[in-house]
């Protein structure tokens, strides 16, 4: 052995000595961090100011600094939503000094900026719909569908396949990607943004891009107690991303069948150095071509978010949506065939549509203002404004008559006169539109004890004024009785009658043949009480809505008190029961063809169930069972042709079933979702002689069962490589009007399966929607036109994308 190898080795036994040694002397901080409810607070940075010495809380709150060199330090929690803290540490050599903090924030301060590390599940409600209580304790059936799962199946609209994740949740025929229009426990729910309800005509509101949505709320049941008076079925209510002073961005650039192309950006970060001002912006682009010739839909969006946090209690913030929407004209998804072949006659990509009609375009803003103080640890006011502009331009399509018959129906000017079969006279209407949403609210959560008793107060007023006016008078046939559409043999060339020549330029105010307008003013107040140390919680909460509604002339003005009463015991941390009655109320306009007067629809809800969370919270299931009933609600004359607007009182329906889903991470790598609804809607007491008592309401499935799951490899030479599959089925199809019709909907199911990449910077994820090519539609029979219509979704197809992290 030479000298040097010797001298070598030497040298190593004495580094190694002295660090070893070194170690010995140095000390250790840890801790643990708690929110108040001494509820764990994840995610949180613990920094020794001016040394390189931090660390972050775990799931359960506890964190740890090692080696750390003795002596005085200042240790320092920040985060944007808390109160800064710090305080003074001694560190001893060989010893492990425990420090820890209970802040006074609760997990509503942190859910803007606190990123979960549970892919599919969230465990909190948004801080728009107000409530201070976990999802797990709400007496009430409450879904969360999260950005990360809206990333994992390429949805890119909420039209766009968010459904699947929700028990009980049905679109059937539609406006395509026009309005979103979701049918769950029996009813259409109301569409709510970020705890405003934006609905302001029968049809929209446009379907929000999900490029500056951050998650997706669903409540089932009546929640117009807290949010505005609305169907007794439920609500949607989607959130919009929010700075979350984590300064990170993201660009995703998507391809796909069928000339599907786009590309998004996600900027999140701050303006000055202290973390006070911060930003967010999102963009996008899209070009969307269709399986059906001639057919487009195309999208650009804008939303940019500034917030400004003035001192440790007070908060403002701006928000500005922008949507633009270049689309075929309304209509274009529909197919219609004549009455002897019943649905799904034509090859799955048929279209009716005629090239060389102008396109339907849109612009829909909105915009947000929100001020929030904090005046001590448990009381907080929140006051925001909003205001929506909707402006539409453009065409609808529908057939004035379907062949084979006789053509004795004065329509149109169609002279009397027979057509064959498969021979269809297209008719285009103009559909331009406009509508104002001016919407403001203010509420109070504040918690206090007494006694032994806690409470979680919620009170509130809600502002609203909105109004649609449309122009759907003028219309023009395509086609000619001597030379009709033909579906078995169609020509695309120039219609027989040529194309439509409607008046745009008039101001849309003095051409609007359609009007709908409602005023409306509300307070509510609600007290959630915690006995035996918060296991049994008891909700009691009470609304006073006053509206005035008119539709097309008819005007109707009323006010009502609708209580609420909830009851949640925890019978473990991880376990709760809960039963729920509640009360809706919305007035109703519109116009009767005898001139019966028109009442509000109330409604009343009895739901029990049960939830759980598994495995420390990983994943959660929910067991529902509900019944509602409704009075006096107006729906859709079944006489009614093209264009008519007529309504019936129905009288009093009842919708009831049973749900559930289940959510979250299985284990490190594998998520789920699954669900499962049964629902059954029929009618209790009916006024229209042409709808029978017990007879199916249309409009839901009876059968409903979705699933997704995801796996992640977490190490090896496989790492980030992750696969996804997933199914949607459907029985019991209803359709969409009270015209039963010869033929019911088939049943319906569709496999989707994915892949995906993930390594640093990059994540690559490519899906394939549809895998078993299947013929897939939704319909109904029409009975004014003796037709039956349909839309059929994409046959296999796919989509594959690419996220870069900016930083």
């Amino acid at each position: 052995m030479s000298i040097n190898i010797i001298k070598k080795v030497c040298f190593l036994m004495v580094l190694l000595t002295s660090l070893n040694a070194m170690s010995q002397e140095l000390g250790k901080v840890n801790g643990k961090i708690s929110l108040s409810g001494n509820e764990p607070a994840p995610g949180v940075s613990i920094v020794l100011k001016g040394t390189r010495y931090s660390a972050v809380t775990n799931d359960n709150g506890q964190y740890e600094i090692k080696n750390v060199k003795p002596g005085s330090y200042t240790i320092s929690i920040r985060a944007v939503g808390i109160h800064a803290v710090e305080n003074t540490i001694v560190v001893t050599a060989k010893q492990t000094t425990t420090k820890n903090f209970a802040l006074s924030e609760s997990q509503e301060d942190l859910d803007e900026v606190v990123i979960t590390k549970n892919k599919y599940k969230q465990d909190k409600p948004s801080l728009s719909l107000r409530l201070q209580t976990p999802v797990l304790e709400i007496p009430q059936n409450v879904q969360i569908v999260s950005g990360q799962t809206l990333k994992d199946q390429q949805i890119t609209s909420m039209s766009d396949g968010v459904i699947r994740n929700v028990s009980g949740a049905v679109r059937l025929e539609h406006w395509g990607d026009l309005y979103t229009n979701i049918t769950m426990r029996g009813s259409q729910i109301q569409a709510f943004r970020n705890g405003f309800n934006v609905v302001s005509s029968f049809w929209g509101p446009l379907t929000e891009d999900m490029s500056f949505v951050d998650h997706i709320e669903f409540v089932k049941g009546p929640a117009g107690f807290m949010l505005s008076s609305g169907d007794p079925s439920g609500l949607y209510n989607v959130v919009t991303k929010k700075p979350t002073g984590i300064t990170k961005g993201e660009v995703t650039a998507i391809g796909g069948s069928y000339d599907f192309y786009r590309v998004s950006l996600d900027l999140d970060g701050k303006l000055d150095k202290k973390g006070k001002l911060l930003y967010r912006f999102n963009g996008a682009a899209q070009n969307k071509g269709s399986h059906r010739a001639y057919e487009h839909n195309n999208r650009y969006v804008i939303a940019p978010v500034i917030s400004y946090q003035i001192d440790d209690k007070t908060k403002i913030s701006a928000e500005y949506n922008f949507q633009y929407a270049n689309m075929t004209e309304v209509g274009s998804y529909y197919v219609f065939g004549p009455v002897s072949g019943g649905y799904a006659t034509l090859p799955v990509g048929f279209t009716m549509t005629q090239p060389g009609l102008p396109d339907t375009n849109i612009q829909d803003h909105s915009g947000y203002l929100t001020f929030e103080h904090k005046f001590d640890d448990n009381w907080k006011l929140t006051a925001q404004t909003s205001y929506f502009k909707y402006i539409q331009q453009g065409y609808s399509s529908w057939p004035g008559v379907v062949g084979p018959g006789d053509v004795d129906r004065d329509f149109n000017g169609i002279p009397e006169g027979t057509i064959g079969e498969g021979d269809i006279i297209r008719n285009v209407g103009i559909w331009d539109a406009e509508s104002n949403m001016y919407l403001g609210q203010i509420f109070v959560n504040g918690k206090f004890n007494t006694g032994s008793v806690t409470h979680k107060v919620l009170g509130g007023v809600d502002l609203g004024n909105k109004d649609y006016m449309a122009d759907w008078g003028q219309s023009h046939d395509l086609d000619t009785v001597d030379n009709p559409f033909n579906v078995y043999n169609p020509n695309y060339g120039t219609p027989s009658n040529g194309f439509p020549a409607f008046d745009h330029e008039t101001p849309l105010s003095k051409r609007a043949g359609g009007r709908m307008s409602s005023e409306y003013a509300a307070s509510y107040i609600q007290d959630e009480l915690g006995f035996f140390e918060n296991k049994l919680r008891l909700t009691l909460a009470a609304r006073y809505t006053w509206i005035n509604q008119s539709a097309w002339g008819d005007t109707q003005e009323d006010s009502h008190i609708t209580p609420r009463a909830g009851l949640s015991f925890s019978i473990d941390p991880s376990t709760a029961i809960y039963g729920l009655y509640d009360q809706a109320f919305t007035p109703q306009s519109g116009i009767t063809q005898n001139g019966d007067p028109i009442k509000p629809l109330t409604g009343s809800n009895f739901e029990f169930g049960i939830k759980r969370d598994w495995f420390d919270g990983s994943w959660s299931t929910t067991l529902a069972a509900y019944r509602i009933l409704k009075e006096n609600e107006l729906t859709s004359d079944p006489n009614n042709k093209p264009n008519e607007v007529y309504k019936v009182i129905l009288g009093k329906k009842r919708a009831e079933g049973v749900e559930f889903d289940v959510r979250g991470k299985l284990f490190d790598g594998l998520n789920l979702i699954a669900n499962y609804a049964f629902t059954e809607s029929i009618v209790l007491d009916s006024n229209v002689s042409s709808i029978r008592e017990g007879s199916v309401v249309p409009g839901y499935a009876k059968h409903t069962a979705n699933a997704w799951l995801n796996y992640t490899v977490q190490g090896g030479a496989l790492k980030g490589f992750g696969a996804s599959i997933g199914g949607s089925f459907l029985a019991g199809r209803q359709t969409d009007t009270w015209s039963e019709g010869l033929e019911k909907l088939p049943n319906y199911f569709r496999l989707d399966g994915g892949l995906s990449y993930e390594t640093g910077k990059f994540k690559v994820t490519g899906n394939v929607f549809n895998i078993l090519d299947k013929y897939l539609y939704s319909g109904s029979y029409y009975q004014w036109l003796n037709a039956y219509y349909w839309q059929t979704e994409q046959p296999i197809n796919f989509r594959i994308g690419v996220t870069y992290k900016l930083f």
